[in-house]
């Protein structure tokens, strides 16, 4: 190799960023016993033929702790957005008021509570997933390099870059678990 080998770890680390990204949003749409908008972010309605975010048939809103409110836009709409919130699996019951759907959020019990952590474990672990798959993307790229002529130094030394960054992510990725545990799991 003529020129020295220089591994693009901002782009690797920017892919682990993106994983961290991602199990934000998902963790976000967790409902956890208090109202939020975000909850609703994964719910689709079938809106002029083709799905569409539930956020862009209506305005979401967050009036009380224990209520989220979507005042639906279009009033030949309301009946499908019922029918998205009802199959959505998010446990809520909604209850129409005109053009207005309001979604009471019920007090979670102790077993849900627990199904919930265990979403999120899933989650977490798509995230780890995610993470080593960019690491071995990586790695892969140094044995390459060491293929045309790298030296065994350089080697050792971006892998142990490739696996700091690695071990930094996956370190993220248990803390937001963590979190969000705890925030379920609080009465």
């Amino acid at each position: 190799m003529s020129d020295e080998f220089i591994l693009d770890t901002d782009d690797l680390e920017r892919r682990m960023k993106g994983a961290m990204t991602n199990l934000r949003s998902e963790f976000a749409s967790l409902r956890t016993g208090r109202a939020s908008a975000s909850m609703l972010e994964p719910v689709m309605v079938d809106a002029y033929g083709q799905m569409t975010p539930i956020n862009q048939v209506g305005t979401v809103n967050v009036p009380e702790p224990r209520m989220v409110t979507i005042n639906v836009w279009d009033k030949s709409l309301v009946n499908k957005v019922e029918k998205a919130l009802r199959e959505s699996g998010l446990g809520i019951n909604p209850q129409m008021n005109g053009t207005i759907i309001m979604l009471p959020i019920p007090e979670l019990n102790e077993e849900r509570r627990r199904e919930l952590t265990k979403v999120a474990s899933t989650y977490a672990e798509h995230a780890r997933v995610a993470v080593r798959n960019v690491r071995r993307d990586g790695m892969d790229q140094i044995k390459k390099a060491k293929a045309e002529g790298m030296s065994e130094d350089d080697q050792k030394f971006w892998e142990t870059a490739v696996q700091e960054l690695t071990d930094d992510y996956i370190g993220h990725v248990d803390e937001a678990l963590e979190t969000k545990q705890a925030e379920i799991m609080q009465v």
